[in-house]
């Protein structure tokens, strides 16, 4: 979870979330190395008052240096794909969950079994468990789902544009009125996870978290028949 002046990622919880991580690194390394050598060559050119009448006219070098950003630019456009049609693949989903938004909470209706579903509200300030809640974030039932199995997640809406989105699992996704999206989503490890409405869809836009507890698939079949 990030937490304040926290400038980094959060720690991934998805394949998903991995690979974007190590898509952003690569970038980086790519973007700081260019930036370092533009600010080099524009400084030796202020401080330097020799002229070499070889460098007036250098087709070589005028080859070299258009080139050279065409090939970082596919060193960073190919995997970008690559990540990009991974995040729209969908592979064959073992539990489907379909989330609701609403104005303001969502809800959730497990629809693999009969009659699961419920509705999630942000806990209110006053409720708040000092010792183990957090403010804005907290629920009152949280979205469980297993480990370590292929996962869909269809969303819409009731009323007007939300967004379905959580970070560490580098998903995020439009619920629109009258529309169904689906995502895939595959969970590592256990914990609880938050997540929040992206969309600006009125007065309490803020106020409407996601919140994810992710628990190994017999604890999950024992949640769901004691329900």
């Amino acid at each position: 979870m990030s937490t304040w002046s926290y400038t980094n990622f959060q720690d991934a919880t998805s394949p998903m979330m991995e690979q974007l991580i190590f898509f952003h690194d690569k970038s980086m390394i790519i973007l700081i190395l260019i930036t370092s050598s533009i600010i080099y060559l524009m400084l030796f050119l202020l401080f330097n008052k020799f002229t070499n009448k070889n460098l007036l006219n250098q087709q070589n070098l005028e080859i070299i240096w258009t080139l050279s950003p065409t090939l970082l630019l596919l060193f960073i456009a190919l995997p970008s794909i690559h990540i990009l049609y991974l995040t729209d693949e969908m592979n064959y989903p073992l539990l489907t969950i379909k989330a609701i938004g609403h104005q303001w909470y969502w809800s959730y209706e497990y629809t693999d079994f009969k009659n699961i579903e419920f509705d999630s509200y942000m806990i209110n300030k006053n409720d708040l468990n000092n010792n183990s809640s957090f403010r804005l974030l907290d629920v009152d039932n949280n979205m469980i789902l297993p480990l370590n199995i292929q996962l869909r997640i269809m969303v819409t809406s009731t009323d007007v544009i939300h967004s379905w989105a959580m970070p560490s699992m580098g998903k995020k996704i439009d619920a629109v009125p009258g529309r169904l999206n689906q995502i895939s989503l595959m969970i590592k490890r256990p914990g609880v996870f938050f997540g929040q409405c992206s969309e600006i869809c009125g007065a309490n836009h803020s106020f409407m978290p996601i919140v994810i507890e992710s628990i190994p698939m017999p604890f999950f079949l024992n949640w769901i028949n004691s329900i």
